[in-house]
């Protein structure tokens, strides 16, 4: 055994987990909901947060494998091309007791990765992921709770106000293409939500949630003893807009903010994958 073949022996392996569809549903028109079950998830683990994300991984077409498969053997076998495509999904839902775990996926028609393969799921196809990752639940001790984003931050945003104590109020606004983009959202917190409608115009949609956001009536957040815990998730300019006045305009502590662009307007998720580390950096000169 050669030193090459010695590093690639001791190298630790992906912990690789898989799910079996077992159902699939439509809470809206471009909302596929897939509850995985099976004896892929038998080590699943959750890790408490309510933005838990899988990082999935979905063969590109043609390729001569298919899911469930070994992470690293495939990339140990297989050049770029013929690699599966990995993309972030948040959990919708883990239940423990029959250990079944729910993704919602955003379909655009044909366009990207993880919505066609979605909308094309049926029972007994394979999904292959890592993970869970995450980093926000909400803080028990806040009393207001501000909830932000459109349909790709709907899981993490409808986890969180299920995790809210009775005692909390949450502000949620959301944008939507339409009343029927609108999904059931319950919570034991009192809860202000407001689901926004985009128009077509893209001026007029990138202001929606930002002029929502501008015209709450928050409290004083720079006053010792007022707190409001954030989350905004969602298209980037929005995001940053939100971002940017949440911190310089009403005085938030960054800790208290929970902040991610899940994806770029006009840009495909290979471009945006590229470009949002040069994105991340030219942002946080704003608060700078």
């Amino acid at each position: 055994m050669n030193a090459m073949t010695t590093e690639l022996h001791l190298r630790k392996r992906t912990t690789m987990l898989y799910g079996t569809v077992i159902a699939v549903d439509r809470p809206a028109p471009n909302l596929v909901r897939v509850v995985l079950g099976g004896e892929g998830l038998a080590s699943f683990e959750p890790n408490g947060f309510t933005d838990a994300y899988v990082n999935v991984a979905i063969p590109p077409d043609g390729a001569p494998y298919r899911a469930p498969f070994d992470l690293d053997e495939v990339h140990a076998r297989f050049g770029p091309e013929q690699r599966p495509h990995r993309r972030r999904y948040t959990v919708r839902r883990w239940d423990a007791a029959v250990r079944e775990l729910t993704l919602e996926f955003v379909v655009h028609g044909d366009k990207g990765v993880g919505g066609p393969w979605a909308a094309s799921a049926a029972p007994g196809d394979a999904l292959v992921f890592t993970g869970p990752g995450g980093g926000y639940r909400p803080d028990q001790d806040v009393g207001l709770h501000l909830l932000v984003g459109d349909e790709s931050a709907l899981p993490a945003i409808a986890a969180s106000l299920e995790a809210l104590r009775p005692t909390a109020r949450a502000i949620v606004r959301i944008v939507v293409d339409g009343p029927r983009h609108e999904v059931a959202l319950a919570s034991p917190a009192r809860m202000d939500l407001r689901w926004l409608h985009r128009t077509g115009d893209t001026a007029e949609d990138e202001r929606l949630l930002v002029d929502a956001v501008a015209d709450l009536p928050l409290p004083d957040l720079t006053l010792p003893g007022s707190r409001v815990q954030a989350f905004v998730h969602g298209e980037a300019a929005e995001v940053r807009a939100i971002r940017r006045h949440l911190l310089v305009d009403r005085g938030m502590p960054r800790a208290d903010l929970s902040c991610s662009p899940y994806w770029r307007r006009h840009l495909t998720d290979e471009v945006w994958r590229e470009r949002k580390p040069a994105w991340t950096a030219e942002v946080e000169r704003d608060v700078a």
